[in-house]
C-alpha cells in the first residue's frame, strides 16, 4: 500500500480529482482520513447480505477501488444476485477490476465507467453510496436519490455514508477540529491537512444530517437511521 504524500510538499493546489495519483495511494489516504472506514465497509457488506433479495441487483455507486463491492460480495447468500459497481474515474475503474479479479465468488460483478446521474437503477434490493453523494452538486442530489428510490424493490435499502456538517457553526468547528486531530494522529502534517482542505473544498459539499433525513423523507423512504458516526463522518440506512 503506497503512502499518501500527495500534499506533503508546498504546491499550487488544484481541485481534488480521483486521478492516477490518488488511485495509487487511495487505500492509505482513506484509512488515514476517514475514522472507522474499515468498520463502515465491513458493516455495509453485512447489511447488504441481510437485505439482499433473490433475483435482484445490488449497486455500488461511486465504487472507487471496490471495497464496498467486495464486502457486499462476501456477504451475499441469496440466489441469482449480481452487483453493479459504477464510477466515473477511469483510473479507479481499471484498478477496481484488477482488485476484483483477485477474489473468487459466485456473485457476478459488473464494473462500469459511467456518471451515476445518467445510469438506470433497476430491480435493486441494495444501493450503496459510500462517501459519494457529497461529490454530487447539491441541485442534482434529490433527482439521484429519487431515481434510487424508484429503482429499489419493496423492502430494499439505501446505504449512505457521508461527511456531514454540524447543525451550527460551534458544533461544525468542533467536528472539524476533531477530524484534523485524527489526521494528525495518523501522520499528516499541518501543510498536508491545509492543502488537502483547499483542494477538496470546491468539489465536496457536506450537508447536515437533518438535510439528509429531510430529503430522504421527501423522496418517500419510511425508515431512516444512523448506524455509525465518528466526528463528522456518518453512515445511514434508509429502507423503502
Amino acid at each position: 500500500m503506497s503512502k499518501d504524500n500527495i500534499y506533503a510538499s508546498q504546491q499550487a493546489v488544484k481541485d481534488f480529482t480521483f486521478d492516477e495519483r490518488v488511485v495509487e495511494v487511495f487505500p492509505d489516504m482513506i484509512q488515514r482520513s476517514v475514522p472507522g472506514y474499515a468498520t463502515i465497509v465491513s458493516t455495509m457488506g453485512k447489511l447488504a447480505g441481510q437485505y439482499a433479495q433473490n433475483n435482484s441487483n445490488l449497486y455500488d455507486l461511486g465504487s472507487s477501488l471496490g471495497a464496498v463491492t467486495l464486502s457486499m460480495r462476501r456477504n451475499i447468500d441469496k440466489q441469482n444476485c449480481q452487483i453493479i459497481a459504477v464510477d466515473n474515474s477511469a483510473a479507479m475503474v481499471e484498478r477496481c477490476k484488477l482488485h476484483l479479479e483477485g477474489f473468487r465468488s459466485d456473485v457476478p460483478v459488473t464494473v462500469e465507467l459511467a456518471d451515476i446521474n445518467e445510469i438506470e437503477i433497476n430491480n435493486a434490493s441494495v444501493v450503496a453510496l459510500n462517501f459519494t453523494l457529497q461529490f454530487i452538486p447539491q441541485p442534482q442530489r434529490f433527482a439521484l436519490l429519487e431515481k434510487v428510490y424508484q429503482g429499489l424493490k419493496p423492502g430494499g435499502v439505501l446505504l449512505l455514508s457521508e461527511k456531514v456538517k454540524g447543525e451550527n457553526t460551534l458544533v461544525d468547528d468542533l467536528l472539524i477540529d476533531l477530524h484534523h486531530d485524527f489526521k494528525r494522529a495518523n501522520g499528516y502534517s499541518e501543510l498536508e491537512i491545509s492543502q488537502k482542505r483547499s483542494a477538496i473544498e470546491n468539489v465536496m459539499r457536506p450537508e447536515t444530517l437533518n438535510a439528509h433525513f429531510e430529503r430522504l423523507s421527501d423522496i418517500g423512504f419510511q425508515h431512516t437511521q444512523v448506524w455509525y458516526q465518528c466526528f463528522n463522518f456518518c453512515s445511514m440506512i434508509a429502507i423503502k
